[in-house]
């Protein structure tokens, strides 16, 4: 007999923040070769932003991971 796991929506939750920060990241690093002419750019929000929503969702995806009980 199968057993049925409950998935928390907060592991769903750290999936797309993981996902959006590696997209974001990626981003920023390209626009190390590729600078854009804005205000601030030599601080590559990009880079920052993105690596933390990378650790928030993968924070989030280890946490609430499904586990059997």
């Amino acid at each position: 007999m199968h057993e049925h796991v409950r998935i928390p929506i907060w592991f769903f939750i750290g999936v797309l923040l993981a996902a959006y920060g590696v997209l974001i990241f990626g981003a920023g690093i390209y626009g190390l070769w590729h600078p854009a002419n804005v205000v601030l750019d030599e601080l590559h929000i990009g880079i920052w932003w993105g690596g933390l929503l990378l650790l928030i969702g993968l924070f989030y995806v280890w946490r609430f991971y499904p586990r059997k009980q």
